[in-house]
């Protein structure tokens, strides 16, 4: 019988960047199943233990990644935001007037508002977090809303947008935007694509210099006919997230 050298067995552990991918994706896990349940249940309602058996783990298991209930609920909301961030800094980076840049931040707003991710930043009570978090939180909805009234402010002043107050205008958008995030229903008439781009024109038209009423009264695109558009928003978005996350991931830690 040949004896075999211990060089010639192979190893039970993965290699490092191996198991840090494993790690990573079963983070990803954690998180998505908690705010898929965190939406449907209510933050308060949704316990660990519901989160474990959805995933098939043990609840003890979920501290491996997780040091408790309140830093998932930020870590999702960390990576709403950074898509937002995402958002604006392509936005800004663009061509175009003040009026386009808000419109086409509008469109990438709303369309996040369709996404677990992105109405994590609007139906969570940031009062359940720690007092660290709830400051950063804040800061980024300023943030927020100085984009928006940044690009008000630059219509303005290119003429694309009719003289108006700025802080008031950006509320009155971004407000309506917020609230796609608590009655959208994916599988309904409109995709997520089709309500943002309707809530771009509807939203901006009374402050617009030049009309787009008969773009805005064109029928909206039915759910139905977008399947393959809806996929790919969707594929697009968690890829996104999967990227943002591991970046919140190292801010926490």
């Amino acid at each position: 019988m040949d004896a075999r050298s211990p060089s010639d067995n192979e190893s039970p552990w993965l290699p490092f960047e191996s198991r840090r991918r494993a790690r990573d994706e079963k983070r990803e896990a954690v998180l998505r199943t908690a705010v898929a349940l965190f939406l449907e249940q209510g933050y308060h309602r949704a316990t660990l233990n519901d989160v474990a058996k959805r995933l098939n783990i043990t609840k003890p298991a979920l501290y491996n990644y997780f040091r408790g209930k309140d830093e998932i609920l930020f870590e999702c909301w960390a990576i709403g935001n950074e898509l937002v961030d995402e958002c604006i800094a392509e936005t800004s980076a663009g061509v175009g007037s003040g009026l386009d840049k808000l419109r086409k931040l509008t469109v990438r707003y709303a369309e996040l508002m369709t996404t677990d991710y992105g109405k994590s930043l609007v139906r969570f009570d940031i009062r359940d977090l720690n007092e660290d978090n709830r400051k950063i939180v804040q800061t980024a909805k300023r943030r927020i809303d100085r984009a928006f009234r940044d690009y008000i402010a630059q219509g303005v002043a290119d003429g694309s947008v009719k003289p108006c107050d700025a802080k008031l205008s950006a509320f009155a958008i971004a407000g309506s935007l917020n609230w796609i995030g608590h009655w959208f229903q994916p599988g309904g008439a409109m995709t997520g694509r089709a309500v943002a781009e309707e809530f771009a024109i509807r939203l901006t038209e009374g402050i617009a210099t030049t009309s787009t009423r008969k773009k805005a009264d064109k029928p909206p695109r039915k759910g139905n006919a977008s399947r393959e558009e809806q996929g790919e928003h969707h594929a697009r978005t968690a890829a996104r997230a999967a990227g943002q996350s591991k970046r919140a991931r190292n801010r926490l830690r």
